[in-house]
């Protein structure tokens, strides 16, 4: 872990927090005195810290990932199945020494990797964290798991640092962005922002334990725009780079006053989305949608 990385990483996320624009929201507030959308200060608070082992499996291993879950968030996913913490602020603040014990404490649990889950309003505490969990030993490759709805100035000053991006792709139209997670230009956003994970990082290689994975939900009445995801991995980015393909969506929260979004996706939505990363060439990880789908397209797209 190069200290000089994080340490520069560190005060720029620390000049930040007076007029934050870590995610594109661009709330351009001062943490220090108020909170932007995403509800959070200068400190971190996070609702859960453990070993998670319902990540993508070379991320988990035989000790689970050490997944962090922060609170807050710059989106507001109207189906969002942990809205409580990511909406609602539950959670706890933790110092940067707190929060440094933390990530030692995983490592020393067994985790293969330490899963950040959401950590765009928090990467000030972050980085200082690192900086002081590398002073005693800490060396797990770094996963930023995110909404992708980041700015590219953000995870430039990130470039050397997070070993694996666990990156979304919602939508792939901007209208779907607002009418669901009540963002402006989430498509616009998330394109910029995986071109420049790809470039640092390449597509996901499990032997050097780096590189981009990009997951998918599928969504009901194909909102989420599955084809022209596949096609955008395929061709903007690189067939090389894994997909995971998620089927567990269920609506919760204001999804259930939603007409178009409160059932399950059923099974020719899931097998259409399958037949994408088929069409384009791509693999990675797919979870059935019921017991009958077990091992469907299983020699095509599942590693």
């Amino acid at each position: 872990m190069n200290r000089e990385k994080l340490k520069d990483a560190f005060e720029y996320f620390e000049n930040r927090m007076s007029s934050c624009d870590l995610c594109a929201r661009n709330c351009m507030v001062n943490r220090k005195e108020n909170k932007g959308v995403c509800g959070q200060g200068v400190n971190a608070k996070i609702t859960n810290a453990i070993l998670h082992f319902g990540e993508e499996p070379p991320l988990v291993g035989a000790g689970g990932a050490g997944a962090i879950f922060f609170s807050g968030c710059g989106m507001r996913c109207v189906y969002c199945q942990n809205f409580g913490f990511s909406q609602l602020n539950v959670g706890k603040a933790i110092d940067d020494e707190s929060l440094a014990d933390v990530f030692m404490k995983l490592q020393k649990a067994g985790a293969k990797t330490l899963d950040l889950v959401t950590p765009e309003p928090h990467l000030r505490a972050i980085l200082h964290a690192l900086i002081i969990a590398s002073e005693s030993g800490f060396n797990l490759p770094i996963v930023f798991n995110t909404s992708s709805y980041v700015n590219v100035e953000t995870l430039a000053h990130l470039d050397g640092i997070v070993d694996i991006y666990l990156a979304d792709i919602r939508y792939t139209d901007d209208e779907m962005g607002k009418k669901y997670s009540l963002v402006p230009n989430y498509w616009t956003v998330t394109q910029r922002s995986l071109r420049e994970m790809y470039r640092q990082v390449g597509p996901f290689k499990e032997e050097r334990m780096s590189g981009l994975i990009v997951r998918h939900l599928i969504l009901p009445n194909r909102i989420a725009g599955s084809e022209k995801a596949m096609r955008f991995i395929a061709e903007e980015l690189s067939m090389s780079v894994p997909v995971s393909l998620m089927s567990q969506y269920f609506p919760v929260y204001k999804a259930l006053k939603m007409k178009e979004i409160s059932r399950k996706i059923d099974d020719d939505e899931y097998i259409e989305a399958l037949d994408m990363l088929e069409k384009y060439n791509l693999e990675g990880w797919y979870q059935p949608l019921h017991e009958k789908m077990k091992g469907v397209y299983a020699k095509s797209i599942e590693r």
